[in-house]
């Protein structure tokens, strides 16, 4: 009789090579494994999880405060931080616009101050003069002229007269503006001896007609000492 171990493992040798001719068999149905292995579903996943870490990583090289945040955490976590990335892009680009802005604007204030050679001083408004200096302000507005330009208007009459409307030199000139002869005056108004505002009104009429501005005329007294 054969001993019962002698049994068992003879059954058993069957067994096992039954099972690896099984494994021999499939192995020999499947000629390309390796793609069998890409078209696994748990292939897929792992292809989708790599792909959200890939676009969680440049986010954390382009943000990188919300690497604290999403540290460990789950993709739905990570395309939350994308998307909050994206906002602030957004209101980075406004910043960027704002600057832009602001810079056109300082550009322009700078242009408009070439436009005033000699650098006077600019009131802010014809509050910070009193008498005839007042009313020479207020008529220049008037006139279309800006407080830039009275500026160069306050200055040169400083200059010329003291906008003393009574000021005389000794060649003819007279009154604000220093016409000569102060006759002249009298196309603006009889008044011209003693008026301010016949002589303001007159003065700016002459270098609108002759210098185009105020301080294109306070240039010329600046480069010639007269206008």
């Amino acid at each position: 009789m054969i001993p019962l171990l002698t049994r068992y493992g003879s059954k058993l040798a069957a067994v096992l090579v039954l099972a690896l001719g099984a494994v021999i068999t499939v192995s020999a149905i499947s000629d390309t494994p390796a793609e069998d292995d890409a078209a696994h579903p748990s292939q897929a996943a792992a292809e989708q999880q790599a792909e959200a870490e890939a676009a969680y990583e440049e986010v954390r090289f382009q943000h990188v405060n919300y690497i604290a945040e999403t540290a460990g955490a789950d993709v739905d976590t990570k395309a939350a931080a994308v998307a909050d990335y994206a906002v602030s892009k957004a209101e980075g680009l406004d910043d960027a616009e704002a600057e832009a802005q602001a810079a056109a604007e300082a550009a322009a204030a700078a242009e408009a101050a070439n436009n005033n050679p000699t650098s006077v001083d600019i009131p802010s408004s014809c509050d910070e003069f009193s008498g005839n200096r007042a009313t020479g302000c207020a008529i220049n507005l008037e006139w279309g002229f800006d407080l830039e330009q009275f500026g160069c208007l306050e200055a040169l009459w400083s200059r010329e007269s003291g906008w003393n409307e009574l000021a005389a030199n000794s060649i003819g000139a007279y009154g604000i503006p220093q016409a000569l002869p102060g006759s002249k005056m009298s196309s603006e108004g009889d008044d011209w001896e003693t008026n301010p505002v016949t002589q303001i009104r007159w003065g700016l009429g002459y270098i609108e007609g002759r210098y185009g501005t105020p301080c294109a005329a306070w240039e010329h007294s600046e480069n010639n000492g007269w206008y």
